[in-house]
C-alpha cells in the first residue's frame, strides 16, 4: 500500500474516533500536555427514573495515538458514580443477579467496549452499577462500582416491587 494512502486511512479514522463525542458529556478535563482527556458523562438509567450515573474515563489524543503506536483503542479504566435524584420509578428490569447492561460505549475501533451493568441486589434492596470494560480475550479486572439504597426513597415499582430475599450468609440486611 502506498504511504499516503496509508497515512490517509490512519487520519481517517483518528478523525472518526475523535468525532464520536456523546452530547451526555457533562465535562472534560485535560490531564497533560500532549491533549489527553479525562471525559465525565451523566447516564440516565433507561428503566429507572430519577436515579442517574456519572461515568468518567480516559481519552487519549491524537499525539498520544501517534506516539504510542495504537491508532485505535482507549484504556479500559473508568470510574461511576450513581444517585437518586428524585423521586424513584422503577420500570421493567431484571431482577435475577445477573441483571442487564444499561449503557455500552466502544473503546477501540473493534473488539473492546465500556459498559454499565445495573443488578438488583434484593437481599438490602439496592441498585448495584458496575462499569467495566469487556473484551473479547484478555478480560479486563478494571471496573468500578456504585450502589443505590432504594430504602428511605420515594420508590414507586410499576410492575409490583420484588418479593424480599433473605439475605446472604455474611451479607448485612438493613432495614
Amino acid at each position: 500500500m502506498h504511504p499516503i494512502a496509508r497515512l490517509a486511512i490512519v487520519a481517517v479514522a483518528a478523525i472518526s474516533l475523535a468525532a464520536c463525542g456523546n452530547r451526555n458529556e457533562v465535562g472534560n478535563v485535560g490531564v497533560d500536555w500532549t491533549g489527553n482527556d479525562i471525559s465525565i458523562e451523566a447516564l440516565a438509567d433507561p428503566d429507572i427514573e430519577g436515579v442517574v450515573c456519572h461515568l468518567s474515563f480516559f481519552n487519549r489524543s491524537f499525539i498520544d495515538r501517534l506516539s504510542q503506536g495504537n491508532w485505535f483503542e482507549d484504556p479500559s479504566y473508568s470510574a461511576l458514580d450513581c444517585s437518586a435524584v428524585g423521586p424513584i420509578t422503577v420500570g421493567d428490569i431484571v431482577t435475577r443477579g445477573t441483571g442487564e447492561e444499561i449503557f455500552r460505549e466502544g473503546r477501540s475501533l473493534i473488539w473492546k467496549s465500556l459498559r454499565v451493568t445495573r443488578i438488583y441486589d434484593a437481599a438490602n434492596n439496592a441498585l448495584v452499577y458496575l462499569a467495566h470494560a469487556r473484551q473479547i480475550q484478555q478480560g479486563s479486572g478494571k471496573m468500578s462500582l456504585s450502589v443505590v439504597p432504594l430504602n428511605g426513597l420515594d420508590v414507586t415499582w410499576e410492575n409490583g416491587a420484588p418479593t424480599p430475599q433473605p439475605a446472604v450468609e455474611g451479607s448485612v440486611l438493613v432495614q
